[in-house]
């Protein structure tokens, strides 16, 4: 009959769902480290339960070595012939074991001592436990009570053992209640230093899945199948189903009638919202599914081998194809896992307008094959960086008064002259030609660019106002002559 001390041992075994010699072996230890305390030694001290009569023994062990030269260390080892007054069988390489008494050593000291170390392999075994029952139930969904709230983290009750929810496995939308009993997945197993070791969420996809399951009997039967799971939870759910049989509808059995049973699980969320979409192998098509609410007016494959699509939609459902903070878009591209581009109309059209820009032969013309415009006009407008005529073009007036040396008249001559330029262009003739009848109603190309240049001067001289001074030297001038000719006619008649 086993003594009342190894029936404790089993029934606290039981309730930690240890096995039983973990137990002994720890009280067997206990003893040891008590006992080394008690006698101050470092021999190696061995201990041994008797579950019949619950007596703890405790023992010294020495190894046998042949002659004294191989005795290293006398609390380890002993001579053969030391070791055979003891006991006569022993024999070289053999143990002896020396008892050590145990009965009145195990003071308040070592008793406290022998106790902690029970505690910690009770521990040790009741965590090795928990990690190999459950590691291998990792994605399993399993019912949980709520057994406390410590800081951010709940701790459940998971059965054999206690199971941690952090926060960010927790959906912003629920909170809980001590004694709640809810369904949680088991995402992890971790051999942790302290605590629970199992790690449960409320937030991971697979608590969905089991839930439509649960819910919808076509898909436990595996008439309809789930595809992919996209998931923030909290916020919103998109799944992907397909019909095995093409008299099922999967979209309407996972809705039901009136929408009961996915109503029943967004009470079980919540509240979260959850989007149901038809599987489609072909990825356009399915995309196009995966942006409900919003409507797209096409998408494109831009590398298959990426996996890379371009959505573009209209103006107006820019904003509900993207989703709040990008949501939309987001479990859209997790759930088809392809890389989405979203664009509206007009970003795409001017997306393509740039493009047949790029592809446009660019041609640039010298100034210098403008008629017109006056070497000296030619020079300041390269001094300023402007050396085409398509650069010129796309100069507004006030950049082009910016310019030091150019009027307002300049301006207008320059502008007569591009357009006479290109117009010339357009007509095939020679520009040339065009230019000389510019130059000015009969006159020569080349007083045209006297006059040009003249114009250009008076500019420089600030205008009108230096106009009117030189007009003013020049009449003085011809009165000086005047008044000249008239001295000296007397005496030429004279």
């Amino acid at each position: 009959m086993a003594s009342e001390l190894y029936n404790i041992i089993e029934g606290v075994s039981r309730e930690k769902g240890i096995d039983p010699q973990i137990v002994v072996s720890a009280v067997e230890d206990a003893i040891v480290m008590a006992t080394r305390k008690y006698y101050k030694s470092q021999e190696n001290l061995r201990a041994k339960l008797d579950k019949e009569t619950g007596k703890i023994s405790a023992f010294a062990v020495k190894t046998v070595v042949e002659t004294p030269e191989q005795v290293e260390d006398p609390n380890l080892q002993i001579t053969l012939e030391d070791a055979r007054k003891v006991d006569p069988a022993l024999e070289v390489g053999g143990e002896l074991h020396i008892p050590r008494a145990t009965e009145g050593i195990l003071g308040r000291i070592a008793a406290q001592l022998a106790k902690q170390v029970i505690f910690q392999k009770v521990r040790e075994a009741e965590r090795d436990t928990v990690y190999n029952e459950y590691i291998g139930r990792v994605g399993e969904i399993v019912n949980a009570t709520v057994k406390r709230v410590e800081g951010p983290d709940v701790i459940f009750d998971i059965g054999k053992a206690e199971a941690r929810m952090p926060r960010k496995e927790q959906s912003r939308l629920e909170s809980f209640a001590i004694g709640e009993r809810v369904r949680v997945v088991i995402a992890r197993v971790e051999r942790a230093a302290k605590g629970p070791g199992v790690v449960v969420s409320r937030a991971a996809p697979e608590l969905v899945q089991h839930l439509f399951q649960t819910e919808v009997p076509e898909i436990y039967d595996g008439t309809v199948v789930i595809r992919a799971i996209a998931r923030e939870a909290g916020e919103r759910t998109k799944i992907a189903v397909m019909s095995k049989d093409k008299d099922v509808d999967a979209v309407g059995a996972c809705v039901g009638m009136k929408g009961m049973r996915v109503q029943s699980i967004i009470r079980e969320l919540r509240g979260e919202k959850i989007d149901i979409i038809e599987y489609h192998e072909d990825p356009v098509t399915f995309a196009e599914k995966a942006l409900q609410p919003a409507k797209v007016s096409r998408v494109t494959v831009i590398d298959g081998a990426e996996k890379h699509l371009e959505v573009v939609v209209d103006d107006s459902q820019l904003s509900l194809a993207i989703g709040k903070k990008g949501q939309n878009v987001r479990l859209a591209a997790k759930l088809l896992g392809w890389k989405i581009d979203i664009k509206s109309e007009e970003e795409k059209r001017q997306e393509v307008e740039q493009q047949m820009a790029a592809m446009a032969p660019q041609t640039t013309t010298p100034l210098e094959n403008v008629p017109g415009l006056g070497e000296g006009l030619v020079e300041k407008l390269g001094a300023a960086g402007v050396t085409t005529v398509e650069a010129l073009a796309d100069m507004t007036p006030e950049q082009l008064e910016a310019i030091e040396g150019i009027g307002p008249k300049t301006v207008e001559k320059i502008s007569l002259a591009v357009n006479n330029y290109f117009a010339s262009l357009e007509a095939g003739a020679a520009p040339a030609a065009e230019g000389e009848a510019v130059a000015g109603e009969g006159a020569a190309g080349e007083a045209s660019a006297e006059v040009g240049e003249a114009e250009v001067a008076a500019e420089e001289a600030s205008g009108e106002a230096a106009a009117a001074a030189e007009e003013t030297v020049a009449a003085e001038q011809a009165e000086s002559a005047v008044e000249t000719e008239g001295a000296s006619a007397p005496e030429k008649s004279e």
